[in-house]
């Protein structure tokens, strides 16, 4: 695993499509976050308190989160995508007891769509079967789901809703995206 994800050149998924729009009244903004750095941690479930705890502190945190939360900032998180799975946000990972769990990057696999403003959550649920309203899907919680039959992870930040897509659906799922927002003003940046 010496190898570094950020000495790879890196073309966006989202390259071919990426026009910039700035709608004065925008109730919806879409962004990519290039340069994913994003590794999946798998563990077994004697090893869950020790695997998690370690990669927690190795990268910084106070602690692992719980099913279906996160624990970090839109820089440098973990997310618990299932209750054994495990996802590392901005932070490489290099080593893990192999009798314990495993890790696979998945940095070049995935594209990450920032989606925020006060239509976001409308849009996202335009296509998303998750109740998004504030009591349910808090900020810090995260879900696997379904994008138009296509398997993406939804996390709800600070900064608005984090997408992650395949990167082979990408463009056509920003697509449906750009499409369903601009009926309420579109900024994409």
């Amino acid at each position: 695993m010496g190898n570094s994800v950020s000495n790879v050149d890196r073309v966006s998924a989202l390259a071919s499509a990426y026009a910039s729009r700035d709608s004065q009244n925008a109730g919806v903004t879409l962004s990519e976050v290039r340069d994913l750095t994003l590794w999946q941690l798998s563990v077994w479930p004697d090893s869950l308190q020790s695997q998690a705890g370690t990669v927690a502190n190795q990268i910084g945190l106070p602690s692992f989160p719980g099913f279906g939360q996160v624990v970090g900032d839109v820089d440098i998180a973990m997310l618990r995508i299932e209750p054994l799975k495990f996802w590392i946000l901005g932070a490489e990972l290099t080593e893990c007891d192999s009798g314990n769990g495993a890790i696979l990057d998945l940095s070049h696999s995935r594209t990450r769509i920032r989606i925020n403003g006060t239509q976001a959550t409308t849009v996202i649920n335009s296509y998303l079967p998750i109740d998004l309203r504030e009591k349910y899907f808090p900020v810090g919680t995260v879900a696997s789901t379904a994008f138009h039959h296509v398997g993406v992870t939804l996390w709800r930040s600070e900064l608005g809703y984090e997408l992650f897509i395949p990167r082979g659906f990408a463009l056509s799922l920003w697509e449906l995206l750009i499409e369903a927002s601009e009926q309420y003003g579109l900024s994409v940046s």
